[in-house]
């Protein structure tokens, strides 16, 4: 008697096989958006950093506020349309109230944004870091 089909075994050896293989894609796949998001992080950092020196350029005086969504402009000029909001969720050693960016005015020379990155990225260490016009670690 030759049966042809797959044996309840096989099949059940297979339906593992994927379910591993899916287990091991997910976890890659969540620490590269984990990743991502830290270096989106550090990046909107740069970016506001170069508006600002623009602004002060200019206006010899940084701006007292900074808001998210808001802009960052003086006169006619705009240095940086939309102020990017951290991306979410927080990441790794960040919790959701220290997932922001956040400005303070210190004088017409300095201003400080605090922000927190999950894991180390790049020359930036994970956790809470402090950005100013000379430098971002």
């Amino acid at each position: 008697m030759n049966r042809k089909g797959f044996t309840l075994i096989e099949l059940l050896v297979v339906i593992f096989i994927i379910a591993l293989i899916s287990t091991i894609a997910m976890v890659a796949l969540n620490n590269a958006r984990s990743k991502s998001r830290d270096v989106k992080r550090a990046s909107d950092i740069r970016q506001i950093i170069t508006a600002m020196s623009l602004y002060q350029e200019e206006a010899n005086d940084f701006p007292a506020t900074m808001t998210a969504g808001g802009s960052i402009a003086y006169g006619t000029r705009v240095y940086m349309v939309t102020i990017p909001t951290a991306p979410l969720p927080a990441d790794g050693t960040c919790s959701s109230s220290q997932n922001s960016y956040s400005y303070t005015y210190v004088n017409a020379h300095s201003f400080t944004i605090v922000y927190c990155l999950g894991e180390n990225t790049g020359e930036i260490s994970s956790g809470l870091n402090t950005a100013t016009p000379a430098s971002m670690y």
